[in-house]
């Protein structure tokens, strides 16, 4: 890399080029760039019209079913418990759906890579009641590994890119077809369909792309943002409630289930609903709670979900990132801060 090249060269090329060409340049070479557009001018974009035919919620129905429907999900304070949950998620969507569905209960194991730590704030602040493991899916034993975990979950719920599991035989047709009955549940920036499904992408880009950014413009015409990454959020949260409900009519029917959503259409969803101009936002009263870890005290948000006479506290806060074994746990196992 030439030494000699500074953000003010860099900014001086951008400037002279067309912002929907380097849009697409950088998606054919695996970068993430977005041209910032008005609402108007992403709804007349294609994969904005894609997502407009869409479901928000997506939710389908698998053929066959299974014995999986024995699950049982009475208690209500816990009504997940007993659900094991396969989570290959990363950064803030899909970990808030995860995270959401641990709370309810569910015994939710975290996959990653070796390779691919998380930031470590990043993975506490939705590594709330989920169980950490660390297997190399490039290699036989470890891929074999997950497939086992496979057959004895009731949930796999994926955050990468549309299609970039599908070399590990994690399509939802392969899934679906090794283990019927199974709930996937999936989360991605731009949808499983259109011209931009395959492309990367993340809450500030989507923003950008879809108008949101150009709503919340200074007073220079510079583009804003909103006050937190809400699409991620929201996404997750809207996730978890597809798989709960594809949980419930699995229980009916013995059905396997896949679940849909993408920031994209979380975004767009946002758009058309009634707004204000943005104001300076006031004084914040965030409910935080503490917790003692081997790393020191970690505060964090309370949980922003509840369910009447359940608990209102995370189970365990602040688990090492990669320090569990890749198995479920125990039936009846202390959920206890460890």
């Amino acid at each position: 890399m030439d030494d000699s090249v500074t953000a003010e060269t860099v900014a001086h090329a951008i400037s002279r080029r067309r912002a929907l060409d380097l849009e697409d340049e950088a998606a054919d070479s695996g970068a993430v760039i977005s041209a910032v557009r008005s609402p108007s001018s992403w709804r007349g974009h294609p994969q904005a019209q894609t997502l407009e035919a869409d479901p928000f919620i997506s939710l389908v129905q698998q053929a066959g079913g299974s014995g999986r429907h024995s699950l049982g999900l009475a208690d209500s304070y816990a009504p997940l418990q007993g659900v094991r949950v396969l989570d290959l998620t990363r950064v803030i969507a899909g970990p808030v759906a995860t995270r959401s569905l641990a709370f309810f209960g569910a015994d939710v194991l975290r996959i990653d890579s070796p390779g691919m730590p998380e930031l470590s704030w990043q993975y506490l602040d939705t590594g709330q009641g989920k169980r950490s493991a660390l297997l190399d899916l490039g290699y036989k034993p470890d891929r074999d590994r997950l497939e086992q975990l496979l057959t004895d979950a009731d949930v796999i719920v994926m955050g990468y890119r549309p299609n970039s599991l599908d070399l590990f035989g994690l399509s939802p047709a392969e899934i679906h077809n090794r283990h019927p009955g199974l709930v996937i549940g999936r989360v991605s920036a731009w949808g499983q369909s259109g011209p931009w499904a395959e492309r990367r992408g993340f809450d500030s880009i989507v923003q950008a792309a879809s108008g949101i950014a150009q709503i919340h413009a200074d007073g220079t015409g510079r583009p804003g943002a909103l006050p937190a990454q809400a699409l991620d959020h929201s996404a997750g949260y809207l996730l978890a409630a597809g798989i709960m409900s594809s949980l419930r009519r699995r229980h009916l029917d013995g059905h396997g289930w896949t679940v849909d959503i993408s920031l994209a259409r979380v975004a767009q969803e946002l758009l058309v609903q009634p707004h204000s101009p943005p104001t300076e936002a006031g004084p914040n009263v965030i409910r935080t709670v503490n917790a003692e870890t081997p790393g020191g005290t970690v505060t964090c948000a309370a949980p922003a979900i509840s369910i009447s006479g359940g608990s209102k506290c995370y189970r365990w806060i602040g688990r090492p990132w990669g320090a569990d074994q890749p198995e479920w746990s125990e039936p009846g196992s202390a959920d206890v801060q460890r």
